[in-house]
């Protein structure tokens, strides 16, 4: 087990060894190495994942965290044709400085993980998912026995060698087998973490998240010629919140933009702008998202939205909550046939 003790000492030391180390971790051989100016980049594979897909934006705040954890559990409903069983699915939460994925999983208040015997972390698991995150190697307030006010402030050097040492340093096998599928929520921006998961590990696709603001689409764009400029494959853009299903609203309003919900407010403006960016870049639109209040809650109380009963869903919901499932189902089985092949539902 790693100890509180150690972490916090590691997260107040500026020593260099803890530059080369920073989750304190047993040494398990040569750690990759980032490719030097004009060199080769060589690229890796995550040990026990079979396919690699990235949940990202150049923005923070659109979603990217709740799209990650449903995607992967609609992921998980999805059959491998190759033998007929569910996919092992996995989360990695690559935000060194906000993890969502403790909160959203219900795992805040979780232990922190187990080493195996060749000093790997062991994922936490919860709703059969297996999951890493910096929240759970966080040292706890001595107050408050809490993670919440600790803060990670670390410069590049000691982010780039965290972020390579839960890439690299964690067990994911499940039952004696490798994952199908890793999900790994990116922090936004285009700095050290997805430079390095690029640079350094061999991506399938990256599923790219926006909201209609064009605030957002600008970041969004940065972030699309960050992962293009490393050679990640884009699979698909995500447009949240794009509208609300009123059930009270005579007709939709007046933006001329079509919508097959007859009830559908563009409250945040029509989706235009992302369309018309989707289509110069050349990448395909994969869902658009409605705003759906009970998907905040269920994600505050740490049961991704998927699990939540469906009576529950649409009585707090209504037509929303179904839409929302049935179109994250369809970015799962779209993001799998990307990055696999043709797949099956349960």
């Amino acid at each position: 087990m790693i100890r509180h003790q150690h972490l916090r000492r590691l997260f107040s030391t500026t020593s260099s060894v803890f530059h080369e180390n920073p989750l304190g971790l047993p040494q398990r051989g040569a750690p990759p190495q980032m490719p030097r100016r004009g060199g080769p980049i060589v690229k890796r594979s995550i040990p026990n994942v079979r396919r690699v897909v990235a949940v990202a934006s150049g923005k923070g705040g659109v979603g990217k965290s709740t799209i990650a954890v449903n995607l992967a559990f609609s992921l998980s409903g999805l059959k491998d044709p190759s033998d007929a069983a569910r996919l092992r699915v996995g989360i990695l939460d690559l935000d060194v400085f906000g993890p969502s994925v403790p909160t959203l999983m219900g795992l805040q208040n979780s232990g922190e993980p187990e080493l195996t015997p060749a000093g790997a972390l062991r994922p936490l698991i919860n709703h059969g998912m297996p999951t890493m995150s910096m929240g759970y190697l966080l040292p706890r307030s001595a107050e408050t026995n809490s993670t919440d006010d600790t803060a990670v402030v670390w410069r590049g050097l000691m982010v780039q060698k965290a972020v390579q040492q839960l890439l690299f340093d964690v067990d994911w096998s499940q039952n004696g087998g490798p994952l199908d599928v890793l999900v790994v929520d990116m922090p936004p921006g285009t700095g050290d973490v997805p430079l390095t998961l690029g640079q350094l590990v061999k991506v399938d696709g990256a599923v790219i998240v926006s909201t209609p603001q064009n605030v957002a689409l600008a970041d969004v764009k940065k972030g699309i010629s960050m992962f293009r400029k490393v050679s990640v494959p884009i699979t698909g853009l995500v447009l949240n919140n794009s509208y609300y299903i009123c059930p009270t609203c005579a007709s939709s309003t007046s933006t001329g933009t079509p919508h097959p919900h007859a009830q559908a407010q563009y409250i945040f403006g029509p989706p235009d702008h992302f369309r018309e960016t989707a289509s110069r870049l050349g990448i395909p639109v994969l869902a658009e998202l409605p705003l759906v209040p009970g998907l905040s809650a269920s994600g505050d109380r740490g049961v991704p939205y998927g699990l939540v009963e469906r009576r529950k869903r649409e009585q707090g919901d209504l037509a929303g909550g179904g839409v929302w499932i049935e179109e994250m189902e369809g970015v799962a089985a779209k993001v799998w046939e990307s990055v696999e092949g043709d797949v099956g539902s349960s």
